[in-house]
């Protein structure tokens, strides 16, 4: 999956883009990370539950995801799968959402951690009724000169349609494989416009 080198007006949601523009802020090093201590957007209570942060083990393809934490939204995108909050909070991804979705989404965690930017992808999905649903990733490194040492995601799914099956896009038995639109790596200097935005209704992590 190659991704196209990009600047921050790639990012849709204005939500988003907050968390951009404070990733960009605590960057000291451009070919460094910067530290998730210096990270402070504005808001960033009102977001959480559509956020998740993992620790990265390991380096380059060989890097592991261990979820640190899963926004409340986010934990109910397993459908029937009941799990306890602690245990939910100590998966790695690859476990959380299966092979198969893994092998989908696991070159976005991967170009991450390997330049060391942030990346953000959009897939087309379509709920048990047949309305196209829009999911947008946005991958935040942090860490330091020895790399990335953690990620912080944020997940926001939109329909044109207003309304949509939140359930049917969340199993882990999912039919219908999304198609991914976009593929991007955020390493340009940002574009003077201002992103334009629309409402997140649901999270869920397929692509």
């Amino acid at each position: 999956m190659k991704f196209a080198s990009a600047n921050p007006s790639v990012v849709r949601s204005i939500r988003q883009r907050v968390l951009l523009n404070a990733w960009l802020r605590a960057l000291r090093k451009p070919q460094a990370p910067p530290s998730l201590a210096d990270f402070r957007p504005d808001g960033l209570a009102d977001e959480l539950t559509d956020m998740m942060r993992f620790s990265v083990e390991g380096d380059g393809e060989t890097a592991r995801f261990l979820i640190t934490q899963e926004g409340s939204r986010l934990a109910s995108v397993f459908g029937g799968r009941r799990i306890d909050p602690i245990r939910r909070a100590h998966r790695y991804l690859h476990d959380a959402i299966g092979p198969e979705r893994y092998a989908r989404v696991a070159s976005c965690y991967l170009e991450c951690v390997v330049r060391r930017r942030p990346t953000y992808s959009i897939s087309q999905v379509q709920d048990e009724a047949g309305r196209e649903v829009s999911v947008e990733r946005l991958l935040l490194p942090f860490g330091g000169a020895g790399g990335v040492e953690q990620i912080v995601g944020s997940y926001k799914s939109i329909s044109i349609e207003d309304r949509f099956k939140l359930n049917s896009l969340m199993g882990l038995d999912v039919c219908s494989a999304p198609t991914r639109q976009l593929d991007a790596v955020i390493d340009s200097e940002p574009a003077p416009q201002p992103a334009h935005d629309h409402s997140a209704h649901e999270v869920v992590e397929v692509s």
